[in-house]
């Protein structure tokens, strides 16, 4: 198995690669085992929600955190690529959750700020980072900022790019290597956040039937897109499917693969 500093340096890397990282986004030991083995896949990154869903929990750290994280380091023994881990809004205490993470195998992490005050959003990202140092690793925190998900639907555009900027460059300064900002799809929000941030550190989720296919955001100078729980229910979408035409009268799908 690769050393963990040694995949922390892989994952950091990869964000400032030419070509976009693309996660694929798992939330167990066989989704993770199915994309680490498909081609094209370079690291792992697992979701919050998705893994609160599999155990029948809420998204919004409701899943007891020893729970998660137990899924968490499942997936990182069962694979030998790359792992970063959704912290949610870090459980109450950022840096302790980040070395938690660390000791299981984790090399990186997003963490929300849910738009609390930003010295105090920036206090988190530090904890992260210097856990990150404490352990001889170049942690790659995805710092994410609320600022889009959590607006108002009539908020003014351009204000909403201008906060996401302001605090994405305060967890740049903090330490973050790339700041994740849910929410932008639009082809000009994007742009104007790439502005803002600099290239190869804005980091989107990709949302079904409106983003930007993945080779256009790479052109724009995203440095990665995740699919959030988006996976999840693409899997989810095809099990109900699967069974509608089956309760029918029908038969499952031809072609399905023994993945398992």
């Amino acid at each position: 198995m690769t050393a963990p500093a040694d995949k922390a340096a892989t994952l950091l890397a990869l964000h400032s690669a030419p070509e976009i990282l693309v996660l694929a986004n798992v939330w167990d030991v066989v989704s993770a085992q199915v994309i680490a083995s498909t081609p094209g896949a370079k690291a792992l990154a697992t979701a919050s929600h998705s893994i609160a869903s599999t155990f029948g929990y809420k998204d919004g750290e409701n899943i007891p955190f020893e729970l998660h994280l137990d899924m968490v380091a499942r997936i990182v023994a069962a694979v030998d690529l790359p792992v970063t881990m959704d912290f949610e809004a870090g459980y109450g205490d950022a840096g302790e959750t980040a070395r938690r993470a660390i000791e299981v195998g984790v090399v990186g992490a997003n963490l929300e700020d849910q738009m609390k005050p930003l010295e105090e959003s920036v206090a988190a990202v530090e904890a992260v980072v210097r856990a990150g140092h404490d352990a001889g690793i170049d942690f790659v925190l995805n710092a994410r900022t609320d600022a889009f998900v959590r607006a108002a639907k009539d908020a003014d555009r351009g204000q909403l790019i201008k906060e996401a900027v302001d605090r994405g460059r305060a967890y740049l300064e903090a330490g973050a290597p790339v700041v994740f900002v849910p929410g932008a799809v639009a082809r000009d929000e994007i742009a104007a956040l790439v502005d803002g941030l600099g290239p190869n550190r804005l980091t989107v989720i990709s949302v079904p039937g409106v983003s930007l296919p993945a080779r256009e955001l790479q052109e724009l100078g995203v440095a990665r897109v995740s699919t959030g729980p988006f996976t999840q229910r693409v899997a989810l979408t095809a099990l109900q499917d699967a069974a509608q035409e089956l309760f029918a009268g029908g038969e499952l799908p031809k072609g399905t693969r023994a993945l398992n």
